[in-house]
């Protein structure tokens, strides 16, 4: 089996949600995640904070980000086995954001 990422974002511009349904939709993700640790193929995930820094250019200017003009932000990440991006890719359909605004961008992870 190889090693995927899963790169969560979302949109910065949702509306904001009660406190009953943030807990609600973590309730969802904890059960995601049981979920793929139950079919033995969950390695890591954590969610990320928004703020950071992006490195850029051979003068390696620094800047607040990482999209500070962007509408979405990256939010966390998992790292799934599988044997092919194809299954990945539909094991990443169980996301509980994809029903909104949120998208899942399925990578493999390079061996090095």
């Amino acid at each position: 089996m190889k090693d995927f990422m899963f790169i969560f974002r979302n949109t910065t511009d949702r509306p904001s949600a009660t406190p009953e349904e943030m807990q609600s939709n973590m309730q969802l993700w904890f059960a995601w995640v049981e979920k793929l640790k139950n079919q033995g193929i969950y390695v890591a995930g954590e969610p990320l904070t928004p703020a950071g820094k992006v490195l850029k250019g051979k003068q390696t200017v620094i800047t607040d980000g990482p999209f500070a003009e962007s509408k979405e932000v990256v939010g966390g990440f998992f790292i799934i086995k599988a044997d092919t991006i194809e299954q990945a890719a539909e094991l990443a359909k169980d996301c509980p954001d994809l029903p909104g605004s949120g998208t899942v961008e399925v990578r493999e992870v390079m061996k090095m």
